[in-house]
């Protein structure tokens, strides 16, 4: 079996438990297609609970000072070399998780890293003395758990029982110092529930290198990791720490309150300093032989031996010391330390002692957790009580089950792999979609010149067939009505020379040539397509001229008012205005019956207003109409404008035309085709 980081979808790869390969029966290869068919919402939105989740495990806090590096095989130049490791239990046990922690290099330029630990290896799992065992995990490069700092946490099947379990390098790693391949490794832990079965187990190995004080394959099974637990959450705590009289043994008494059988403790060493280099070192107040002892009186009397912890070197102390024994009944346990602790340099030679925390496990539950403790000697450093030895806190914050700190920096260090490659994706996306604006960006204003000249085409073109009507309508109407208005000029010439004519009938037929003179003069500037610039300049006496020639009989009233404004209209306007002006003539003459006229044309800044009115017999009673003719709103709405028609006391009509000439205060000029 592999590990289980996350099933298939990266959204749920968060809420899954810790794991250390690349996705369970799945490689790095399936995890980023997975990310390659996800949407950029889902990225985005995993990759905030990646940030999230990381912001809740543990800190990868490294320990420094001397200490313990671990185990290290023999060295080999074949990277395919194989070795292995053996842990074995003193009797059969469900195995649920198996902890590797890896020995930690600093590299000058990549920092600090993993040194030997194995490219490819498997895990299997025996009984009895057994050499076969099945095997219960497999992994290699492309698993992707290196390069790595944290542990590696592998889940067992459920149902998982042995005696023993083997770990077999198939290929090595190199290390960091010469390149050599070899097998390193720092601890190994096998947890059976809360219990790490493999503390002080039996190891076997199939090679080891020269052994030193500091490596050793004892040191694979001793409890003392290359890690401070840093929770990350939580109020710090400070070290509770105390001379002692050399006269006097130091003995610390916690008070359970009640009976628990106790079968596990865990020493927290005071927190060394932060400097560089330390003022002190890891075994800092820790009695060189503790003695602890289990009583159900408050006397000790009767008192058990529970174990014999002994700190030989430094080497042998480490920020966690742990420690099992049988489990033994007792409220009371006493801490005797028959050989103290006395800090080198020291010239008074006076002993201390001091712990960070002490955890005293019953079915792996901590049962010392906020209990009393009482001492049998003064303690006068401020800042430093006794209670800081139970109250479940180091200088970091919140003291962790060792199994979940290890699962909380196992899933930081699959959290961290993963945020990278989740945001290489976002950023690919991301340049992707940058790079397909930028071309919608070409693509909408290539359009947008193609739309535009596609319109100027379009208007030209319409232009061109404008102007050939045009031009077709002025020959039309030049060799037609051309032809007629010279024929009626003729012919009124002939009868007005004719002899017996009255003097009335003389002024009638003067006037009718005189109309055709003019007729032909304007037929002339349309034939001539001429733009009408110099048309109706004189609006009232343009307008006089019209009411005189086709208002015959009829008494005319014009006034107009707002020349200035008037002239600023352009020429084809004016020429609306005047033709409306004569079709509301032509209206009157014929129908209305009318004998006085009145037109009042006004121009102002904003609009232009042409008044009509007249005394005939209304527009409803002459023509059954109630609404404007069609030749005026015709008329009107190629102007632009409004027309409104009233017959005040069904006598006479009042013509009204209202032409906006600014709209949102801009000057609007609406040319006629």
């Amino acid at each position: 079996m592999k590990l289980t980081m996350a099933s298939v979808a990266c959204l749920l790869v968060v809420l899954f438990p810790v794991s250390t390969a690349w996705g369970g029966d799945s490689s790095q290869k399936e995890f980023r297609s997975t990310l390659e068919h996800s949407s950029l919402s889902a990225l985005q939105h995993h990759l905030e609970l990646i940030d999230q989740e990381i912001g809740r495990q543990a800190t990868m806090s490294l320990r420094s000072g001397i200490g313990a590096i671990g185990y290290r095989s023999e060295r080999s130049q074949d990277p395919d070399h194989s070795e292995w490791i053996q842990v074995r239990f003193a009797e059969q046990s469900e195995i649920d998780q198996v902890v590797l922690v890896p020995t930690i290099w600093r590299d000058g330029q990549a920092g600090f890293r993993a040194d030997g630990f194995p490219i490819a290896f498997h895990l299997m799992v025996g009984d009895g003395n057994e050499t076969q065992g099945s095997i219960v995990a497999r992994f290699g490069p492309e698993d992707g758990f290196l390069p790595r700092l944290a542990p590696m946490v592998v889940d067992c099947p459920p149902g998982t029982k042995g005696s023993w379990v083997r770990l077999v390098a198939t290929s090595l790693g190199p290390r960091l110092w010469d390149g050599r391949q070899d097998l390193q490794l720092s601890e190994i832990m096998v947890f059976s529930g809360e219990e790490n079965i493999a503390l002080h187990a039996e190891v076997d190995v199939s090679s080891t290198d020269r052994e030193t004080p500091s490596i050793h394959k004892r040191f694979l099974v001793d409890g003392h990791l290359p890690y401070l637990m840093d929770a990350k959450y939580g109020e710090k705590s400070i070290a509770f720490v105390s001379p002692v009289s050399s006269e006097k043994r130091a003995q610390l008494v916690i008070d359970l309150e009640s009976t628990q059988f106790i079968d596990r403790v865990h020493l927290h060493a005071v927190d060394t300093s932060d400097t560089a280099p330390q003022s002190t070192g890891t075994d800092f107040g820790v009695p060189r032989e503790l003695v602890l002892i289990g009583s159900n009186h408050s006397d000790l009397a009767e008192a058990k031996t529970l174990c014999t912890i002994r700190v030989g070197s430094i080497y042998e102390s480490g920020p966690i010391m742990m420690k099992r024994f049988e489990a033994t009944a007792c409220r009371y346990v006493a801490m005797i330390a028959e050989k103290p602790f006395i800090q080198s340099g020291d010239s008074s030679g006076r002993s201390q002692i001091g712990f960070a925390e002490i955890e005293l496990f019953a079915h792996g539950r901590n049962v010392a957790l906020h209990k009393p403790v009482t001492a049998n000697f003064r303690h006068r450093r401020r800042g430093r009580s006794l209670e800081a030895l139970t109250d479940g806190r180091n200088f970091y914050g919140d003291i962790l089950p060792i199994r979940e700190w290890l699962n909380q920096l196992g899933r930081r260090h699959q959290l961290e792999a993963m945020r990278p490659v989740v945001s290489a994706e976002l950023r690919s996306r991301y340049a992707s979609q940058t790079s397909q604006l930028r071309l919608a960006r070409w693509l909408i204003a290539s359009s947008v010149i193609i739309i535009g000249f596609l319109l100027v085409g379009t208007r030209y073109h319409r232009a061109r067939q404008l102007a050939q009507v045009k031009e077709r309508f002025a020959a039309d109407l030049h060799d037609e009505l051309g032809a007629n208005l010279h024929s009626i000029g003729l012919l009124s010439d002939l009868a007005r020379d004719a002899k017996q004519v009255p003097e009335e009938l003389s002024d009638h037929l003067q006037r009718i040539r005189d109309l055709t003179e003019k007729t032909g003069i304007a037929m002339r500037h349309l034939v001539e397509t001429r733009e009408p610039t110099e048309l109706y300049t004189d609006f009232k006496s343009d307008m006089q001229e019209a009411a005189e020639r086709i208002a015959v009989n009829v008494d005319h009233e014009i006034e107009v008012v707002g020349d200035q404004y008037l002239n600023e209209l352009g020429p084809s306007t004016r020429v609306g205005l005047l033709l409306f002006y004569k079709e509301c003539l032509v209206n009157i003459s014929r129908h209305a019956g009318a004998t006085q006229l009145q037109t009042r044309l006004v121009g102002t800044n904003s609009e232009i207003e042409l008044y009509v009115c007249d005394n005939g017999c209304g527009m409803a009673a002459a023509a059954g109409l109630r609404v404007a003719p069609p030749s005026l709103s015709r008329r009107a709405r190629l102007l632009g404008a409004t027309i409104t028609v009233e017959t005040p006391n069904a006598h006479g009509t009042s013509i009204r035309l209202r032409l906006r000439t600014r709209r949102f205060g801009i000057w609007k000029r609406r040319e006629l085709l």
